[in-house]
């Protein structure tokens, strides 16, 4: 499902036009980007958690010029669903 998928469905299930949804959702993504680049985590009951996680600096290796390199130590975004979220797409896997 694409976010152009997401705003449809939205569309067909409320009284908003695609341009006020394609707003609400941009605005969302843009909100937790933020909230990650100044250290917070995000936290939304019954769905997740955007974190940051700490990767330690680590050796590496360049393959094309056979050479050592050190990655510094960085943080990612990571996402953590919620028990209840984890639990509800368990049960209706058809896979």
């Amino acid at each position: 499902m694409r976010k152009l998928d997401i705003i449809n469905q939205i569309f067909l299930k409320s009284n908003l036009n695609k341009q006020e949804i394609k707003y609400i959702i941009e605005s969302f993504m843009n909100e937790i980007k933020e909230s990650l680049n100044n250290g917070e985590n995000v936290y939304l009951r019954g769905f997740g958690t955007f974190e940051l996680k700490k990767r330690a600096e680590k050796t590496a290796r360049n393959i094309l010029k056979n050479k050592t390199i050190k990655v510094p130590a960085h943080h990612i975004p990571k996402f953590k669903p919620s028990k209840s979220f984890k639990n509800e797409v368990l049960k209706n896997n058809i896979i």
